[in-house]
Parts: structure tokens; sequence; C-alpha cells
């Protein structure tokens, strides 16, 4: 079988490896963008029907192309973000692949690079640079037995109400996923619960600007990646409807029940945690907490932003949360389908290089692994607190692309008496 050489290959074609493209373009960098499905697949297919982007079209693109038929302050729906990014493709001439699954990457010293086999054929690449996002291996916690009756599916493989048995439903997970999911269940009449874990709950707008306007002038999208095992932090925001608040007291006002983490499940009893206080005052505490950091930044700079009482109005306790349940019979309550909004696992299984901790998520600096010639964009805190988003993934591409072109000019220089 003939092997086809090329300078490096970029595994994914979401946002980061279409970045990583335009990044490699503008160095003159020979390269390949494999895509085992679609551009953007996980938009497309890994994505409730009515999701819409969490950040406001002003801020949530890359630098080059805005989105069309969309003013600045829309949250876009994803079909819009699929469109964008097959528009960025197109833009930018990327060298994009499609139905081209990379299975095994290994070492090949005699080349001095890598062998990579693809189901489209053998290549040699000098770099490898693996954006498969963060969404990859969807997790769902073996708490409650596939044999109990239920239906249970993850975040990943719900799209709507009508997809679910009549009933009432529990979501599992208070972030941006579970917290909205849960949400359009209720208010399309279905009794909902919801299991609520430690989060950050920042507020949507405040003083006529976006909290992603707010956690940019206050630094903290420059936030640099935390110690391991604290940076997985859960954050409940929301751009449905024009964007709002996450409110669980509000939630629970309207009807939706209100329950700390899941904890065990035994003959149709499914127990939970005792710190659904913890958790609701944890996230009350965060929010606050951005409030008191605007309004300081605001007198700091003499801004003249308008002032917003009603944003520290909050809602009063449920009795949910006063008195927090602590089991429910699933049987007696009538739920019927449970939603774990549980997040992904990494799985970067394809990959005969590199090295990984026990979790399996790669050992790096900034996206470059200590295994010469790979590289990583597209990770949850790649470089600081922005690298999830679609303009930080943006600059994340740009650093690692800078470091290939670098290395390729150490590699091309010749002394005098070589020449």
């Amino acid at each position: 079988m003939s092997v086809t050489e090329i300078d490096t290959v970029v595994v994914g074609a979401g946002q980061a490896g279409i970045a990583t493209s335009e990044h490699l373009s503008a160095h003159g960098i020979e390269h390949v963008v494999f895509e085992r499905d679609r551009i953007a697949e996980s938009w497309r297919t890994k994505r409730w029907d009515s999701l819409v982007a969490n950040g406001p079209a002003w801020h949530d693109r890359f630098p080059a192309l805005e989105f069309k038929e969309q003013s600045g302050e829309a949250f876009v729906p994803k079909n819009a973000v699929v469109s964008y990014f097959e528009d960025y493709v197109t833009l930018i001439k990327a060298p994009v692949r499609c139905g081209v699954d990379v299975t095994h990457v290994k070492r090949d010293n005699a080349f001095g690079g890598f062998n990579v086999t693809t189901t489209s054929g053998r290549y040699r690449a000098k770099h490898i640079v693996a954006a498969t996002g963060a969404f990859q291996t969807p997790v769902m916690p073996p708490i409650i037995p596939e044999d109990a009756g239920l239906q249970q599916m993850h975040s990943a493989d719900y799209r709507n109400p009508e997809q679910l048995r009549e009933g009432a439903v529990l979501v599992v997970g208070a972030g941006s996923s579970g917290a909205q999911i849960a949400q359009e269940l209720m208010e399309s009449g279905r009794k909902t619960y919801i299991s609520i874990s430690p989060h950050d709950r920042p507020p949507r707008r405040y003083r006529d600007r976006d909290n992603v306007w707010w956690l940019g002038v206050l630094g903290k999208w420059e936030m640099p990646t935390p110690a391991p095992g604290t940076e997985h932090v859960t954050f409940a925001v929301s751009g449905q409807g024009g964007g709002h608040t996450i409110d669980f007291r509000k939630f629970a006002a309207s009807g939706m029940v209100l329950l700390g983490m899941t904890h065990a499940y035994e003959n149709d009893v499914l127990t939970f945690a005792d710190d659904l206080q913890d958790n609701i005052a944890h996230g009350d505490k965060n929010y606050l907490s951005v409030l008191e950091e605007a309004d300081e930044f605001v007198r700091l700079n003499n801004l003249d932003l308008p002032k917003d009482p009603e944003a520290r109005k909050t809602w009063p306790d449920p009795e949910c949360l006063k008195d927090p349940i602590h089991a429910l019979d699933l049987v007696k309550e009538n739920i019927t389908s449970i939603i774990w909004a549980t997040g992904y696992k990494l799985d970067f299984s394809w990959l005969d290089i590199g090295e990984y901790d026990a979790r399996g998520r790669p050992l790096h600096s900034r996206g470059i692994s200590n295994e010469p010639g790979l590289y990583f964009v597209g990770l949850p805190w790649l470089s600081r607190r922005g690298s999830s988003f679609i303009w930080g993934v943006w600059h994340d591409a740009k650093f690692i692309a800078d470091q290939i072109a670098i290395q390729q000019a150490y590699l091309d220089y010749r002394p005098p008496l070589e020449r």
C-alpha cells in the first residue's frame, strides 16, 4: 500500500481543527484535516434541537467572519453555527477531508515523524494536531441499572421533549446543558426534577453588558489553567430565549423540583446527597461576587453604565430547598425518563504516542505534548479559561501553529559551511 507524505495531520474538523488549519495555512505549512463524520459534527448530532450558542454572536466567532443574518447580540441557533463553520472552511480554503477516520498514529523512527493509519490509506507526517475537542465519549454514571425499566439517555442523545416517554423526567446535572434541558422540559408541561451539583452561576447580563463582556474586562478569560483535578467547573448559563440568568429558585417557583447530587439507587428508590443547600449557596456566592467585581470595575474606570438593582433581588426559597428531598420512589413519582447531563470523557486511544493521566487526559503545556511533534487543540483549559470557546480556540490554534512553524524553522536552518 502506498504511503502519502505530508507535513502536518490535523484530526477533527470542528472549531479546533478549522482554526488550526487557518493558522497553518498562514505559515504555508502543508497539511490535511481529517474528519470522520462531517464538519462540526458535534453541533449537528450531539446537541438538542433548540440549543443556541451560550455567547452572543459578536463574541463567539472567529475574527475573520461574522455570522450571517444574526445581530451581534443574538445567541445563534445550532444549525446556523454549523453553517458558519462550513462557510469558514470555504473562506480559508481549508483542506478538510470528511468521512476519513484516523484509527492509529505511532512513531516512525526511520521517517522521523509519525505513521498515520486512516480509513482512506496510510500517511507519514512530521506533526500531529489532535483537534477532536472535549465532547468525545458521553459519561453516564452506572448508578441505575439498564434493566430498571427507565428510559435513560445522555444529554448528547436528547433532542426534544417528544422523544421521551409519558411521565415525569429527572435531569441529572446543573451545568448549562442540564439547566437548559430541564427548563425546556418544564415549559413543555412535563413534571421535571433536577439533580444539582456544585456550580458557578454567572449573570447573563448586568448593567447593560453581557457576561462575556464582564469576563473579558475583568480578566477572567485569561485565568490560567488550575491545578490538576480542580479545573472542571460547571457553569449554569443560558442563551435560550434571548439569554437569561439561570435561577434555580425561579425554576422551582414554576414547578421544578430541586434535588441534591444523585447518589444511589435500589428497588426503584433513588437517593440524593445532602448537599443541595450548599450547592445553591455556592452558585449564589459566585453570582454575587461577579456583581461586586463588576461594580468595582465601573467605579475604578468611571464608566457610565446604568445601575441594575433588580439583579440582586432573589426569589424566595422553595420548599424543596428549605427541606431537601433525600430519596424519591421513582415509580410513585411517575418518573419514567432520566437525562444524564454529566459531561464527557476524552478518548485518545487512536494515539499510540504521548503520555496521559489516569483519566486519559494528555500531559501537555499549552497544547504542546512531551512527545515531540504531537500537539493538542480544543481541550478545556488548554491554556486558559477561554480555551473552550470559539474565539479562545482560535487563539490557542494560532499558538500551536506558531510552534510548528518555529520548529520547522529550526530544522530548516543550515550553518554557513553546510550551505
